[in-house]
């Protein structure tokens, strides 16, 4: 026993930490991936659109 505590408390502790950091790491590197994949997405679309609907969608975004 160290201080009160034996090793299986914890081994809870660092287990329970880990989980929840584990948790943490893998919603930020979700969001990361998925702006990546919106502006990916965006690009594509907009590869494939036509002269008039690309300065249709400029003048629109110039006026925000």
């Amino acid at each position: 026993m160290m201080g009160g505590l034996d090793l299986s408390a914890i081994g809870l502790l660092v287990g329970a930490l880990g989980g929840v950091f584990s948790f943490w790491l893998g919603r930020r590197w979700r969001a990361r991936y998925l702006a990546r994949k919106r502006t990916r997405d965006e690009t594509a679309a907009r590869a494939g659109e036509s002269r008039q609907v690309r300065r249709a969608r400029q003048r629109r975004d110039a006026g925000r």
